[in-house]
């Protein structure tokens, strides 16, 4: 009865890590480059409602931010670069990145609709 016991466990043990391993290959969260990289290539909608150079910030109402898990609806943003609010005005229909860093929403890139 031992020696069955022993083989079998023998046997999980064997087979345990390359099922871990190939688990691990195939999981989306073990490829952060990729993920990373996915994401910052995805764009969401909006439209510049408020441009606020003094305190370096943007109200945009936007559609879905697929990379925030986030509906459409207005909000203010901090921006990553002053120089992008240069570019932009109330009105303006555009395509953007945002992420959360220390708990605010930064557009991180900004470009015109087209």
């Amino acid at each position: 009865m031992k020696a069955i016991t022993f083989a079998a466990a023998l046997a999980a043990l064997a087979t345990g890590p390359a099922v871990a391993q190939t688990h691990h290959h195939a999981h989306p969260s073990y490829a952060p480059a990729a993920l990373a990289q996915a994401t910052a290539t995805t764009l969401a909608d909006g439209e510049v409602r408020k441009v606020d150079k003094d305190a370096g910030k943007i109200t945009l109402k936007h559609g879905p931010i697929k990379s925030l898990d986030m509906p459409p609806m207005t909000m203010v943003f901090q921006v990553k670069d002053r120089a992008f609010l240069d570019k932009v005005k109330a009105g303006d229909k555009v395509k953007f990145a945002a992420e959360e860093k220390a708990g605010a929403y930064v557009v991180t890139s900004i470009e015109a609709a087209k």
